[in-house]
């Protein structure tokens, strides 16, 4: 199986930590008889030769000798080289024609390995066959064959999964393919096998689905939970300090019963009430691996859709009182980004941050602590309870980072810190270099809260403050917004916001000097020179400044009008614009062409029409389409942010607030 590995010229290839010289003793090590060494090998390919689905010249050179030892009938884990083929030759390799071409060129070994005597080779090989072989009636009359002698209940669920994938890459042969499906659904199979049929049927072919899908999914889990109570024997795998092994410790411990429902979910896609009633389905199992799945399928739900989600939220809360601590934490992890539509579970947050003070704050290895998830949770969905904690946090040895970030959560209610707060910026010292680390947080806090009452402690840290120090810098920024956001209450800090306009600090502080003194003819020219400069860092804090200014701020229209032509900086420019001149008929255009193109920047274009009144007639049917629309205007792009569904709803709310101000 290695015939001519050793006339390769390795040492001419390259991999993605440089020479492929070692490969030639990875793919050895893939013979071994040594379990632990066999994975390690596996994990060298995976790191080096196959890193993050990159394909380089040593991996096309290691296809053939792959292909050699996953033929080798007494070879163990051939079923993992099998999965490395697929990966090598998949859509999502960094060289996908070559892989592609490189693995397709051997597919006829997969016609034999489909009925290997190995269950694993079985159930890696169906996959392989719809992927690489490029005779579509064959590999349906394979596939057709496999799932009527097949017996081990794992290849089948392969090959159900192959059946799908057939479907969709086969249109002209779907409906055979389908009709497979539909049988292998009814037959009186494992509930597991049942589930997955019913999961690929309803992505590939909804509409042969059974009416009552879900409550049958429902029944099926239950059953299948039962079946998995039952077992008592799991199969053994090697403990092995490697990336594979790491990684197969941290999944869940029902990861087939994961795969079946979140290919159930993504199958129901838009389906959003059979979804609720699915996860209230999974929520209220007595199994808790099932609940723990329904928990991380939750996430996915919440971010994109808009719903009524109360009842499995309130499921999803009641999951913090489990000992499993891996559902627990399942739990805190999805009601954390919910903010406010966390409330629901609000009762068994208050339970566990109560009983955990050890979860209060939470330490790094690096960098400055955090607020702990389930407090952290607890005060997005703005509790009050958590008032009275965060109170004994502030009495504690660290003040969280991020404190005055979250604070804003919980409004009016959160006062009852400010003394404390103000206490322990007044106890810093301004010759401790640890000083600016923890003024920052007490700054941030104090300026969400509105207490003007820290200008004092504020201006004597500034005053403080060690030239050329970033850290202090920082703390400066902070000093600054919060004289800004204090306004006519921070009249004391008007002569050190005045010797900041001439320094690195110059933007943020004219936008304070302006709320302070309200004097335009102090800030309008330092602002005017960094909106004229298109790659000025504090751009749109110059703009937006301008924009608060009005009328004053006219000299600068010219520059705004010519920002409107620029995709990153048209909305903050349009916006300025209406605050300045009132030109809605110029703002309008730009504005609507910025809700189509860039739906992030909704929230800030619906805020905008909130103070344009009846001059945002033209642009009504914006938010009260959006305000039909099921799916969340943060739930369009591939990635995601901790806060998308707070804006998302906070979104609804300003449109909402439009539509009655325009009537």
């Amino acid at each position: 199986m290695f015939t001519g590995i050793d006339e390769v010229d390795w040492a001419s290839m390259r991999h993605a930590y440089g020479s492929a010289e070692d490969v030639p003793a990875l793919l050895r090590g893939l013979a071994s008889a040594d379990p632990a060494e066999r994975e390690t090998a596996l994990d060298g390919m995976y790191g080096a030769v196959h890193h993050q689905g990159d394909v380089y010249d040593s991996t096309l050179a290691c296809v053939p000798f792959l292909f050699a030892l996953a033929a080798r009938p007494d070879l163990p884990d051939r079923g993992a080289i099998v999965e490395l083929l697929v990966s090598i030759g998949g859509e999502g390799a960094g060289s996908p024609g070559d892989g592609a071409s490189a693995v397709r060129a051997g597919a006829e070994a997969f016609v034999r390995l489909a009925g290997d005597r190995d269950p694993g080779v079985r159930r890696t090989a169906p996959g392989a066959l719809v992927r690489f072989l490029d005779e579509p009636a064959r590999v349906l009359d394979l596939l057709r064959e496999r799932v009527t002698v097949e017996r081990d209940d794992r290849v089948l669920l392969a090959l159900i999964e192959s059946l799908a994938l057939y479907a969709r890459r086969h249109p002209a042969h779907a409906d055979a393919a389908v009709d497979l499906l539909d049988a292998q659904s009814a037959l009186p199979y494992d509930p597991g096998l049942r589930l997955a049929a019913l999961g690929q049927l309803a992505d590939c072919a909804p509409d042969r689905t059974p009416a009552d899908l879900v409550p049958t999914v429902v029944r099926l889990l239950r059953e299948r939970s039962e079946r998995r109570a039952r077992r008592a024997a799991l199969c053994a795998r090697p403990h092995t300090d490697t990336l594979v092994g790491h990684l197969r410790r941290l999944r869940p411990s029902d990861e087939e019963g994961s795969h079946l429902l979140r290919t159930l979910h993504h199958a129901l896609d838009d389906r959003v009430e059979d979804r609720i009633a699915l996860l209230v389905g999974q929520l209220s199992s007595p199994d808790w691996a099932d609940r723990c799945n329904a928990v991380w399928m939750s996430g996915g739900l919440f971010r994109e859709w808009r719903a009524d989600f109360a009842e499995p939220v309130a499921l999803i809360g009641a999951q913090l009182a489990e000992k499993e601590d891996r559902l627990r934490d399942a739990a805190v992890s999805a009601l954390k980004p919910l903010f406010g539509l966390a409330a629901p579970a609000a009762d068994g947050l208050h339970a566990l941050v109560t009983a955990r003070p050890d979860l209060w704050v939470r330490q790094w290895d690096r960098g400055a602590p955090t607020l702990g998830d389930p407090l952290r949770a607890l005060v997005r969905c703005g509790d009050p309870r958590a008032v009275p904690v965060l109170g004994e946090v502030l009495g504690g040895d660290v003040v969280p980072d991020d404190l005055g970030h979250e604070l804003a959560c919980l409004g009016p209610a959160a006062a009852p810190l400010v003394p404390a707060l103000r206490r322990r910026l007044g106890s810093l010292a301004v010759d401790d270099a640890v000083t600016p680390g923890r003024a920052a947080p007490l700054l941030r806090a104090l300026t969400v809260l509105g207490d003007a009452g820290a200008v004092p402690d504020a201006l004597r840290l500034v005053a403080g403050r060690v030239a050329g120090d970033r850290s202090w810098d920082t703390l400066v920024e902070y000093a600054v917004l919060a004289f800004g956001a204090w306004g006519s209450g921070a009249r004391d800090a008007i002569p050190v916001l005045r010797g900041l306009l001439d320094t690195e600090h110059a933007v943020p502080a004219a936008a304070a000097l302006w709320a302070v003194e309200g004097d335009s003819a102090a800030v309008v020219p330092v602002l005017l020179g960094e909106v004229a400069d298109p790659g000025a860092r504090r751009w749109g804090v110059a703009a937006e400044t301008l924009g608060r200014i009005g009328a004053a701020a006219g000299a600068a229209v010219p520059v705004l009008r010519r920002a409107t032509g620029a995709s990153k900086r048209r909305v903050t420019a349009a916006i300025a614009l209406w605050r300045i001149g009132g030109e809605a008929e110029t703002v309008a255009p730009v504005l609507r062409a910025a809700w189509e193109e860039q739906p992030r920047l909704r929230r800030t274009i619906a805020e905008c029409l909130l103070t344009m009144g009846p001059a945002s007639t033209a642009l009504r049917d914006l938010v009260e389409t959006e305000l039909t629309l099921r799916r969340r205007h943060t739930g369009q792009g591939d990635g995601y942010g901790s806060h998308d569904i707070a804006h998302d709803e906070e979104l609804l709310r300003v449109c909402r607030e439009v539509v009655l101000g325009v009537v």
